[in-house]
């Protein structure tokens, strides 16, 4: 492997510290009213607790007044801000992969999903889980993951919007949540609650790199409260980021084949040869973003609410390089090119909430909008060059764009039922419109072949689609006897391009003692596909291949035997054991279950050329769709979303927390916290006959379904405070994962990732009152994934593919890139 040396003197006084260690955990929690969080927010807000606590009132899970994250019917796990910062992550979804072992973060991506990383918890897609904002729904990105791969299709929301500095706590609930919530929530919701803090405020300032080179951070953040008036409070923050490019590639078998080496003089000579391929590492970014928190009691019985989000990124990827005999005449050296992408996001919700009579009631409306336009750097129309003599060196090669506007009624209200408490019933309605548009790029980006390494889009991919839904729900909580909790609710929601849904839940608690409880939940769900599974049209190219995705509505898609996609349905079970032994212990067991039917999956590659087996009506399907592919590339064929599957998923979390002190040498937060989850494909649904005798989903696809994830993650933490001093170690202990891939779909290899431990150790030390600094490390001792098998490479190798140049494989759920080490200051105002 090509490796860089960065020298950071910070790591080797790191790698001379003692263990302590970091709890980032709180036992399970149950869900809470919204007046009740603004209250315990606001506390939080004025003195932050370093650890989540079981006793805190939560707001995820049931809309029950009064809840506390220890009574909880649900599995939940709450993280607050200071556990969040201690990871020394510049963004939130690593930050969250930190701390849960059930949520794994993309460390790479294909193409434009390397411009923008998603995560998926339990194991399942990105789009199976539900992001709320202050209890409110989020929009989705406008940039879909289209290669292969774990996280292909995932469109949820982009995480990274939410600067980890606006945030109080997040509540995290691993159940599922549809009947609730509605759509996306089969995997679980994360809540992000934001800061309230009317005065006062930090300032932090942050920089790091990796220890091999690349990846040179900074940031800084300030947040701020202020009251504007009286009873009101907007709590403000912003947020720069800047990642640099990595690179973790190995040699591209073009740059060294003996025939291209005789045929192109001088390309040894090229700096950096043979190194010139730059795809596997992170992409550059620079992202700015604004969080705005506002609340104003009118009276004694309303407020008026407001969240605003906005940000704008700017990022570059690296793509594969073109050998100098590509297009001589414009780059004799030969070209590397950049994907680069300008993403602005904006979301703001307005709200009123109140009482009237009984009833508690909340009215608001959230309008959130992504915007991806897509460039194309250092790159050439080689067609348009040769048939003209000229040809742009930037292309716009279009743009995404995802709107979704939801509006919300709800109502809640106590009823004496005679029970041994009040009979909470709770009610609403809700109406969503989403849109999602693809914009066509610029006529020289969609010259015949297009953009080298990106085309653009065309004007039959582009278009503009819309979707409305219309849903209601009802919600009864509450105790028939001290002992026992349940929480029943029930949902109906129509969409207009597919029709209705129904779906339920049952939620119960019963406490043996006053230290143990069990608790369970039945539930079905649903999940709309996203718009841009459905609509999603575009080509992807290498130097060698040329892929076209097709859309599932598209006339090319019925060639193939698919014909639209329709939404996921979902099955979950789950039982759970809950201890509090001591007042300074917490324990909790979950097993569950989640069987998803028809669920949207992307295709493995299907054949039109140049594989081992192709299909005519592959090529009859690129003909249909109006692609005109590259002339010089090997392998032709195409990639689609289908309902293709249906799968299940059986698993256990367990989390147990002690608080202990002792004395003079501190005090210690420990935790563990461990996930076992396996993914089965129980049933393939659809083998059209069109493609025979290919098949929709070739290994690659169910590995990636099944085994890309490992099955077994531990996190073991302490958190060591003494004196002015703060160490933080938290060990996390990575099971298998395995993929399988092939060169032509011929023959399949098994890239395997062995078990890992990675080590993560922060230690802090508090100046003064106002000021604090931090020095750390994530994977401190520079661990990295097993390497791709030799036999694929090989192959590749002997192809002259340049997929040869991945020497690493990109579903690594502790990345590609080794060791990161930061410094951390921040002052408090």
């Amino acid at each position: 492997m090509h490796k860089t040396t960065l020298k950071i003197g910070v790591a080797a006084v790191l790698s001379t510290l003692a263990f302590g260690a970091s709890s980032a955990y709180a036992a399970p929690a149950a869900a809470e009213a919204a007046d009740a969080a603004d209250a315990q927010v606001a506390a939080a807000a004025a003195a932050p607790t370093e650890v989540a606590s079981t006793a805190s009132v939560i707001v995820t899970g049931t809309r029950s007044s009064g809840m506390k994250a220890e009574n909880s019917a649900s599995p939940i796990q709450v993280l607050d801000a200071a556990s969040l910062q201690r990871t020394g992550q510049p963004d939130l979804i690593q930050a969250l992969a930190q701390n849960l072992p059930s949520f794994t973060a993309q460390a790479f991506g294909g193409d434009t999903a390397n411009l923008t990383l998603s995560a998926r918890l339990r194991g399942l897609s990105p789009n199976n889980t539900l992001v709320l904002i202050n209890g409110k729904r989020r929009h989705g990105t406008a940039n879909l993951a289209v290669l292969g791969g774990p996280y292909q299709g995932g469109a949820a929301a982009d995480l990274n919007y939410i600067p980890v500095s606006a945030i109080d706590h997040i509540e995290v609930l691993q159940d599922g949540a549809a009947a609730q919530y509605g759509s996306d929530a089969i995997a679980g919701v994360i809540n992000i609650i934001l800061k309230s803090n009317n005065r006062g405020g930090n300032a932090t300032v942050s920089g790091g790199g990796y220890w091999d080179g690349g990846g040179r951070s900074a940031s800084g953040a300030v947040n701020f409260g202020v009251e504007p008036f009286e009873n009101a409070f907007l709590s403000v923050t912003v947020d720069s980021k800047y990642h640099g490019h990595s690179d973790r590639g190995g040699i591209d078998p073009r740059l060294v084949d003996p025939r291209n080496v005789a045929n192109i003089p001088g390309m040894t000579q090229i700096s950096g040869y043979p190194y010139l391929n730059k795809i596997q590492g992170d992409a550059a970014y620079h992202l700015n973003v604004l969080a705005a928190n506002f609340g104003w009691d009118i009276d004694a019985n309303s407020q008026l609410y407001s969240i605003l989000t906005a940000g704008r990124k700017e990022a570059s990827a690296y793509e594969n390089y073109r050998l100098p005999n590509r297009v001589p005449g414009l780059y004799p050296q030969g070209f590397s090119p950049k994907e680069e992408i300008k993403q602005d996001d904006v979301a703001l919700t307005i709200g009123v909430k109140g009482k009237i009579a009984d009833w508690n009631t909340d009215i608001s409306t959230t309008y959130g909008r992504d915007k991806s336009r897509i460039g194309v750097a250092d790159s050439v129309n080689a067609s348009l060059y040769a048939d003209t003599g000229a040809s742009p060196t930037e292309f716009s090669a279009g743009a995404f764009v995802a709107t979704q506007t939801t509006t919300t009624l709800e109502a809640s209200r106590e009823i004496n039922v005679g029970w041994s408490k009040p009979l909470t019933f709770a009610t609403g309605l809700e109406y969503r419109v989403d849109q999602y548009e693809i914009q066509a790029g610029d006529p020289a980006s969609r010259y015949k072949e297009g953009s080298q390494s990106y085309p653009g889009f065309s004007l039959t991919d582009a278009g503009k689609h819309r979707r409305t839904n219309k849903a209601a729900y009802i919600n009864f909580a509450g105790n028939p006897i001290p002992d026992l909790t349940i929480d029943l609710a029930g949902r109906y929601e129509h969409f207009s391009d597919f029709g209705s849904a129904r779906v339920g839940k049952l939620t119960s608690r019963y406490e043996m003692t006053p230290t143990a409880a069990v608790r369970g939940t039945i539930s079905n769900g649903f999940r709309a596909p996203t718009l841009a599974e459905s609509y999603y049209s575009a080509t992807n190219v290498g130097p060698t291949s040329a892929f076209v995705q097709l859309a599932p509505n598209s006339p090319g898609a019925r060639l193939v035997g698919v014909n639209g996609l329709k939404p996921e349905k979902s099955n979950n079970l789950s039982f759970g054991l809950v201890f509090n032994p001591a007042s300074n212990l917490n324990v909790t067991v979950d097993v569950y279950q989640i069987k998803i039917r028809d669920r949207i999956v992307g295709s493995g590659a299907l054949y039109g050329s140049g594989g081992a087996v192709n299909s005519p009506a592959v090529v009859a399907a690129i003909l249909a769709n109006g692609n005109v592919l590259d002339s010089t590339v090997s392998q032709t064929g195409i990639n689609i979303f289908s309902n293709a599957v249906n799968t299940r998923s059986r698993g256990m979390e367990f989390v147990a927390t002690l608080n202990e002190s002792y004395g003079t040498y501190g005090r210690v937060d420990w935790s563990i916290a461990a996930n076992y989850n396996k993914v089965e494909v129980t049933q393939i649904n659809q083998a059209p006959t069109q493609l025979m005798p290919q098949t929709l989903l070739d290994k690659t696809a169910i590995s990636n379904l099944e085994t890309a994830s490992p099955k077994m993650r531990v996190n073991l933490g302490a958190l060591w405070k003494i004196g002015n001093w703060t160490v933080n170690l938290r060990e996390a202990i990575y099971g298998k994962s395995n993929n399988y891939d092939s060169e032509d779909g011929a023959v399949y290899h098994k890239n395997e990732i062995k078990m890992r431990a990675i080590t993560d150790l922060e230690v802090g030390y508090k100046i003064d009152n106002a000021w604090s600094v931090a020095i750390g490390a994530n994977n401190l001792f520079n661990v990295y994934p097993n390497g791709i098998n030799p036999a694929l490479l090989a192959d590749q190798r002997a192809a002259l593919d340049n997929a040869a140049v991945t020497v690493l494989p990109s579903f690594s759920p502790f990345g590609i890139n080794g060791g990161y080490y930061y410094v951390r200051a921040n002052y408090k105002f």
